[in-house]
Parts: C-alpha cells; structure tokens; sequence
C-alpha cells in the first residue's frame, strides 16, 4: 500500500543526494497539469553545497521526481538520475 504524504508536511525538509551532499530544503513542486503527476521538486539551494550551487539556477535546484529514492524526515535523492550532473 502506498503511503501518501501531503505537500505541506514536506515544505522545509532537507534535500540530501545518496552520496550525502545537503541540496537544500524543499519549497515547491511542479505538476503535471494533465496527469496530477509531480515532475519536479523545487529545493531552495544550499548556498554553502558546491553540488547544490553547481545545479542551482536563480537560487533552486529542480530536481526529477523519479531521482526521489525516500521521503522520512529529509528527503534523498539520487543525483545519478539527474541529467545535468555528470
């Protein structure tokens, strides 16, 4: 059974990559407006983060929802699911 979680409980959780880099805090999320789906999450950069900074533009970092590995008391992404980070 999924678990569901609503957007509110998420706004202010620390984004943090498999690899243990502190992206940020999440802000925002962009759906899709056909299928409901959530595409991207909007994370607020961590401006002392060299990968965050590297990702960021105008301060955000948009990250896919499919590098989303789990949601607990911070949010983990893989960043090899990005396309922009090498």
């Amino acid at each position: 059974m999924a678990k569901f979680v609503i957007a509110k409980q998420l706004v202010g959780k620390k984004v943090i990559s498999t690899s243990g880099y502190d992206l940020g805090r999440f802000v925002d999320a962009e759906v899709n407006k056909v299928s409901g789906k959530i595409t991207y999450l909007l994370v607020e950069a961590n401006v002392d983060s060299a990968l965050a900074n590297k990702l960021s533009e105008d301060g955000q970092v948009k990250v896919p929802y499919n590098a989303v590995t789990a949601v607990a008391d911070y949010i983990m992404v893989d960043t090899k699911n990005m396309s922009s980070v090498s």
